[in-house]
């Protein structure tokens, strides 16, 4: 072979139409094929057309599929692609999916009548409703499969892949065996097969690597061919779609999929089940920021969490430092936030949200010991039946900062900053990981830190990261925050980064660059001279560079004491908050807006008065988008609304 790729699927659609028994749906923005279960032999062609000079299946190929799966019920296979010969059920090459596994057939005949042999790959998830790429490549007895370019799943088998298959005779079908029962049900993007290379280099390239192409059906690609006078598109494809004009409507099950155009908005919105999600509206812009609500907490508040619990509400969980009363949840009601729910706390700093499964978890980290001296920092699990939450699992920490919940693989992890033990700022900050045999949180991996305040987990591509904020070593505030990657089961050192203070990082996203913000707080060394004021300093936003394969310094801006950056959008237009708490003086600093201005980078925008600001919060609800601000010196936090034109 040419090693030129073999498009399995552009074979099977004739030249200036469709196949019976094949649709073209478009979801999230990409095309597929919806395979008819009624004719499968329909969607079936003879090897030989792609196998032109030798009727030989190649001995090392990869296959190269882009799909959309549907929810498939427990012990069915679905079908992707098969090659049969004419007069046997056998089926000499295929692949087919089962809920969390993915199954490559072959026929191996070197043993007496032949043999079927399956490679199964544990643990591969497609069922999200969600468009994924996967690449298989086959050399003898090595399977390799990549899911959407990350890290490749390898099986090694006892019998190799045939060195000599013949194809004589046979014929590929789409999405079947040949028979109605496995036909496949959701959409076909892609199916390539590339003899005599690993395709992964070739794929992995991509911006999105869900959807990455090597070769797609010119009626699935992005542009339709434009009709010439009053023809129709020669590729009409569907959507199901249906649109309700005027009021809002329900949004449930029953409705989803369904589309809703709102007139006064001039917006299109989609209901997902539960609720609408914009599609498509006027791009709004940030005119100006004007005070809406005036929360009185139980004390100062060093921390928020705005979160989402699924047909309940929109709440807001504040990390409240005196004990007691403890620290409270607000639920959103009728435009404004009340409390619905008191916790005790132990000077409290931040809390974190997030979801196992169906399990909701709300986690607090804790400064101080409780009234028995214990140590603890403690997750709490939402009780649907009470409707609040309750006490799930206590972990011992050191006068714990700030907590971070992210998933691997598939497996849920919680790390924590351990701030000091007594004077000693030099201790390790721990991450757990999820046992689901136990329910709990078992421990992980240690990672040495220095004072530390904050995590931040962020993804690239196929690739997880931890970023660690160190804030005093004992001595000095100037010291290295640490980025690690995930590598063979456990974070590793990535790179390390001079911080002063560093108090927070901030990672977001504009297009398809990657950005790093961190927080610098102040400037001590025991060793120095004493700087005019340590507390205002250039808090600095690193870029991914690709080719370096590091982060680098984008740009610096001058702010008091910050101690957190937030990101968030309005329109079309990228902001960051600062939350400036002192500037050596008085506590009563600006915090500020700044815009995304493109090579200009971000500009000042909006000053906003406040009071030893320790926490910047962006939500938005049906009635517009906010920023909620904490303030670690007074029991007063606030919700600005942002006004847009």
């Amino acid at each position: 072979t040419d090693l030129r790729p073999l498009d399995i699927l552009s074979e099977a659609v004739p030249a200036g139409g469709l196949a019976r028994g094949m649709r073209v749906f478009q979801v999230q923005g990409v095309r597929g094929f919806q395979l008819s279960a009624s004719r499968p032999r329909a969607l079936g062609f003879p090897a030989s057309r792609l196998f032109i000079h030798c009727d030989r299946f190649p001995e090392e190929f990869s296959i190269i599929v882009t799909l959309r799966v549907l929810r498939v019920p427990a012990k069915r296979n679905e079908y992707i692609f098969t090659l049969m010969v004419e007069e046997s059920p056998s089926v000499l090459v295929g692949l087919r999916y089962a809920p969390d596994k993915l199954h490559f057939l072959f026929w191996s005949q070197e043993r007496a009548g032949g043999w079927q042999t399956r490679v199964t790959f544990p643990n591969v998830s497609l069922s999200d409703n969600q468009w994924h790429t996967l690449i298989l490549a086959v050399s003898g007895q090595s399977f390799s499969l990549t899911v959407d370019c990350s890290i490749p799943k390898d099986v090694v088998v006892e019998t190799p892949f045939p060195a000599s298959l013949s194809v004589r005779r046979a014929s590929f079908y789409l999405g079947s065996r040949r028979r109605r029962k496995g036909v496949f049900t959701g959409l076909l993007r892609q199916l390539v097969l590339l003899p005599g290379a690993d395709a992964t280099p070739r794929i992995c390239h991509a911006v999105n690597f869900k959807v990455a192409t090597l070769s797609v059906p010119s009626v699935l690609q992005d542009v339709p061919a434009k009709p010439v006078s009053n023809e129709v598109l020669k590729y009409p494809y569907e959507t199901d779609m249906k649109v309700t004009l005027g009021a809002r409507p329900r949004c449930s099950k029953q409705e989803k999929a369904q589309f809703w155009f709102n007139t006064s908005r001039r917006g299109l919105y989609l209901c997902n089940g539960s609720t609408w999600v914009s599609m498509l509206e006027v791009q709004h812009r940030l005119d100006y920021v004007e005070q809406y609500q005036n929360l009185v907490t139980n004390s100062e508040t060093m921390g928020i969490e705005v979160f989402t619990i699924p047909k309940v509400g929109l709440f807001a969980a504040m990390a409240n430092r005196v004990t007691p009363p403890g620290s409270a949840i607000y639920r959103w009601s009728e435009g404004k936030f009340v409390h619905y729910q008191n916790i005790p706390t132990y000077q409290a700093q931040s809390w974190k949200y997030f979801t196992i499964g169906k399990k909701i978890f709300l986690a607090v980290a804790n400064f101080e010991q409780n009234e028995r001296g214990q140590e603890f920092s403690v997750i709490y699990k939402w009780s649907r039946r009470k409707a609040k939450f309750i006490t799930y699992q206590r972990i011992s920490t050191h006068s714990a900062r700030d907590w971070e919940a992210f998933v691997i693989e598939g497996e849920a992890f919680l790390a924590v900053v351990n701030h000091r033990e007594g004077n000693n700022h030099n201790i390790d900050s721990v991450i757990y990981r999820w046992n689901p045999r136990t329910g709990l949180f078992e421990t992980n991996q240690t990672i040495p830190t220095s004072g530390a305040y904050d995590w931040e987990f962020f993804t690239i591509g196929p690739y997880s990261f931890l970023a660690v904020a160190n804030t005093f070593n004992g001595t000095s505030t100037k010291i290295y925050s640490h980025i690690y990657i995930w590598l063979s089961g456990s974070f590793q050192l990535f790179q390390s980064i001079l911080t002063f203070g560093a108090a927070d990082w901030e990672v977001f996203h504009i297009g398809d660059r990657v950005f790093l913000a961190v927080a610098n707080s102040h400037s001590y060394d025991s060793g120095m001279p004493a700087p005019s004021n340590f507390y205002a300093i250039n808090s600095s936003i690193y870029e991914l560079n690709i080719t370096a394969q590091m982060f680098v310094k984008f740009q610096d801006l001058l702010t008091y004491s910050a101690l957190d950056w937030e990101f968030f959008s309005v329109g079309d237009d990228s902001f960051l908050v600062v939350a400036n708490s002192f500037d050596g003086f008085t506590f009563s600093v600006n915090s500020i807006i700044y815009r995304w201005q493109g090579y200009e980078g971000f500009v000042a925008a909006h000053h906003l008065p406040t009071v030893g600001c320790r926490d910047w919060e962006a939500f938005h609800t049906a009635e517009g988008s906010y920023l909620f601000y904490s303030s670690a010196k007074e029991p007063l936090s606030k919700v600005l609304k942002l006004k847009t034109t």
